[in-house]
């Protein structure tokens, strides 16, 4: 699923290079640390809510490093600033991405993890834009490259998505089948995602068709959760459905 994009005045691509992102939010492991997880939050969001969720999630054994979107003008929101992993626009079957922004958080992401020590496990999870952001950092591992071109170095392990969409789903097939090396780690990649059916911010329909868009480009390991009666927020079935799946995909102790 897309969402549409439209840039916000004649400066917007220099603007858009200098957005900093916000302050970074770490809960330590109260076990021995055998994992390492950047949680990315929803729209106009922080990663100080992420983190709360997470530190009262029994995985002692993970390490959780909940950063801070960058503050940017967004389009759905008639171009209010607020933080934003990238811009969104309207729900659109065929709208451009905004893969500027998309790089640029999945750099960051990625940048977040490379000093994590080399015999802990990486992954990425979210809600919301955070999914999407972390669905498209997925892609990145796969084909070895963000969209721009630049090499993607982390060896990802995990990825979780809740409540979210997978940007560029219509050309991910294309671009995976024609390397081999590509289909190869699009088949290693385990992800997990959960969407509820009554969801009015991110239509389920959306979750479900990004979720069969990456089994067509060749993840092979997808588990896709469905949530009657719930809408676009997390509830706590569904947190243990994330705990207990990042338990056995992770090999955690305890």
């Amino acid at each position: 699923m897309s969402y549409g994009y439209s840039h916000m005045g004649s400066g917007s691509r220099t603007g858009r290079r200098t957005l900093e992102f916000g302050k970074t939010h770490v809960v330590r492991p109260k076990g021995k640390h055998q994992a390492t997880i950047v949680w990315l939050h929803g729209l106009g969001d922080n990663g100080s809510s992420s983190a709360q969720l997470l530190e009262s999630l029994p995985l002692p054994n993970i390490k959780w490093i909940c950063p801070t979107a960058p503050t940017r003008p967004v389009s759905v929101l008639g171009g209010f600033p607020c933080t934003a992993w990238f811009d969104v626009g309207e729900l659109s079957e065929d709208g451009p991405d905004d893969w500027e922004g998309l790089d640029a958080s999945a750099a960051h992401i990625a940048n977040l993890l490379s000093t994590e020590p080399a015999d802990v496990k990486v992954g990425i999870g979210g809600f919301s834009m955070g999914a999407a952001t972390a669905l498209y950092s997925a892609t990145c591992f796969a084909m070895g490259r963000y969209g721009n071109g630049i090499p993607y170095s982390i060896n990802l392990r995990a990825v979780v998505g809740l409540s979210g969409w997978l940007p560029g789903s219509r050309s991910l097939k294309n671009k995976i089948e024609v390397s081999h090396e590509a289909r190869r780690r699009a088949a290693s990649l385990p992800l997990l995602m959960c969407h509820g059916i009554s969801d009015d911010v991110v239509p389920f329909k959306y979750g479900e068709k990004s979720a069969q868009s990456l089994s067509s480009a060749g993840f092979r390991y997808i588990t896709f959760k469905s949530y009657d009666g719930i809408g676009h927020y997390t509830v706590p079935r569904e947190m243990d459905e994330v705990r207990s799946w990042l338990s056995s995909r992770l090999g955690l102790e305890g």
